[in-house]
């Protein structure tokens, strides 16, 4: 019942936008206020029109837009192709034609925190000018049926250590944020139990290894709130609407409404400037607010196991932070990554994963040389900023791919195009 409230409220919303922009308009046809400029009206369409796009962007998953790839003149087919088919994810690959066969393979692994695997769209075409890029894409719970079980952070543990051996073991994995700290369990079992497929390095970025190494306001959340409210106030059951018609998620707009009231009065004001550029026929349909909100508001459900087993143990129980990690009945151990090299990335001004949380991943890997390992600190970089915006493209990706050359075991690759110099273009 709860579920099917959050979102008929969210299409209640969107209809009375709907109807704002609609009675701007016919207002407007009338004589005596078309005769002269009416900034009222001019803005109460232009507040119909930019919360109708954000209701709309809230409830369909975004396309990947990524169809070409130019190269010194030439062009390439992008060929989104699904490698591994899974319930609660696929593995995809991103296959360009007459590409390279020794561009360096990486696996790119979305985090399952509310958002889609696309909000990693602008990292993809990075990436693509010098890698083969394969990404794990997580499905929205709520079109999952009940009938395909649970997914807790075992379960994603266990799907990465199939992608990975699936890739094979020349695979460079860089993980986003929230699978951080599961990427590094999966490696480490793999290490154990399956050394054959390990990867050969292995990039962390902005993840919460430690999340107590530098609290923040979302680890102290993790703190105040006990699982058995997070389990009676975060939880709802999914409408008979869709697939997954009775499964228990963590709705995506109750993580949404967390993200934006983080930095509410940015965003705030963000959609208030948008109204105005609209009002003043500023506006157009891929300016970088659009850009980047219609990404930003695509969020899905997750499903409810994943999301308290995160909380429980991973920020509360610090599993992983401990080294006391348990997947399938096994206690995975850290310490057996002796030939997989780890570098940690983090933002100075991230105010998610805060600088320490990541890097603490290198103080696990005891059975890993000094050599083997290494950490980056971006200046002025928020969570966004250090896998997706500038700082990303001019900075932290060369480091990522000289880290990735320098332990590939093989002959010196091309050196990386940064983005200012590369004449390669992605449409």
């Amino acid at each position: 019942m709860r579920y099917m409230l959050t979102y008929d409220m969210m299409e209640a919303a969107r209809n009375t936008n709907q109807w704002m922009g609609a009675s701007a308009q016919a207002l407007a046809s009338y004589p005596i206020f078309s005769m002269m400029p009416n900034p009222a009206l001019n803005w109460m369409a232009a507040w119909g029109e930019v919360t109708e796009r954000a209701f709309e962007r809230m409830i369909a998953k975004p396309d990947w837009g990524i169809r070409t790839f130019t190269e010194r003149g030439r062009d390439h087919l992008v060929k989104i192709e699904t490698v591994v088919e899974r319930p609660f994810g696929n593995l995809l690959h991103f296959n360009i034609s007459g590409r390279n066969a020794r561009a360096r393979k990486v696996l790119l692994v979305a985090p399952m925190s509310g958002h889609y695997a696309t909000l990693l769209r602008s990292t993809v075409k990075s990436l693509l000018v010098d890698c083969e890029v394969y990404i794990t894409d997580w499905h929205n719970a709520r079109d999952i049926p009940v009938s395909a079980g649970k997914f807790d952070i075992e379960d994603y543990t266990l799907h990465l250590m199939d992608f990975m051996r699936e890739m094979g073991p020349d695979t460079h994995v860089i993980a986003v944020c929230q699978p951080a700290p599961l990427t590094l369990a999966a490696t480490a079992y793999l290490a154990e139990q399956d050394p054959d497929a390990q990867p050969r390095t292995l990039t962390l970025i902005g993840g919460p290894v430690n999340p107590d190494a530098t609290p923040t306001e979302v680890t102290d959340f993790g703190r105040r709130v006990t699982m058995g409210q997070l389990e009676e106030t975060m939880i709802q059951r999914v409408g008979f609407k869709y697939a997954g018609v009775g499964r228990m998620v963590y709705p995506g707009l109750l993580q949404l409404a967390s993200f934006i009231s983080m930095n509410g009065e940015r965003h705030n004001q963000a959609f208030l400037d948008q109204i105005g550029r609209v009002a003043r026929g500023e506006a157009s349909d891929h300016d970088a607010h659009n850009r980047f909100y219609d990404e930003y508001l695509a969020v899905m459900d997750m499903p409810a196991e994943f999301y308290l087993s995160t909380v429980e143990r991973l920020f509360k129980g610090l599993e992983v932070a401990h080294n006391e990690f348990v997947v399938d009945g096994h206690k995975v151990d850290m310490g057996k990554i002796t030939n997989v090299a780890v570098k940690t990335v983090e933002g100075a001004k991230d105010d998610i994963s805060a600088p320490g949380q990541c890097v603490a991943a290198l103080d696990l890997c005891t059975g890993l040389p000094d050599s083997m390992k290494a950490s980056h600190v971006e200046p002025d970089a928020g969570h966004y900023g250090i896998f997706a915006g500038r700082a990303w493209r001019d900075n932290i990706r060369p480091l990522v791919l000289d880290f990735i050359d320098r332990n590939s075991g093989g002959a010196p690759r091309a050196k990386p195009r940064t983005g200012k110099a590369s004449k390669i273009a992605i449409a």
